[in-house]
């Protein structure tokens, strides 16, 4: 159990780090131009993912805090019960530390700091964050676990 939480808060602890170093260094709304198709942008995520509820009048984030609390107290219970499946607890502490990390935004800030920007000629797709990369990574990998075991994870 302790080598997935150590993972889930060396994620955390990047995240943090980058966001940061972006908070600091970048005016909001600035960008950086990295290659032809990405950038380094500082914005500010008053929502969920692809900027849900971002428009919302501020109750949305005492919801995604509450959201993220339940989702990190399962996860932990998950990763606690399924010590025998080593990539689906790798799985499980990707989207913990992820889910650490935006929820330490979104309690200090009142917003989540996205600032990988990828996108092809004229299309973009949202803005995100090492927090969301290490979330979606761990997505992915219970996705092939599940197939490749054919055991579904709530069983």
């Amino acid at each position: 159990m302790r080598k997935y939480i150590v993972i889930a808060f060396l994620i955390v602890i990047l995240d943090l780090i980058t966001k940061q170093w972006i908070f600091n260094h970048l005016d909001f709304g600035s960008a950086l131009v990295i290659t032809p198709f990405l950038n380094i942008v500082h914005f500010q995520n008053t929502g969920a993912a692809f900027s849900f509820l971002s428009e919302a009048s501020g109750w949305q984030r005492y919801f995604f805090i509450v959201i993220s609390l339940v989702a990190i107290v399962i996860i932990i219970r998950l990763i606690r019960e399924r010590l025998k499946q080593p990539l689906l607890c790798l799985a499980l502490a990707f989207i913990l530390g992820g889910a650490i990390g935006n929820l330490c935004d979104r309690s200090f800030y009142g917003f989540v700091i996205d600032f990988i920007y990828v996108h092809y000629e004229a299309y973009y797709w949202p803005a995100f964050n090492v927090a969301d990369s290490f979330i979606s990574i761990g997505v992915a990998l219970i996705l092939y676990d599940a197939f490749k075991n054919k055991k579904p994870l709530l069983s």
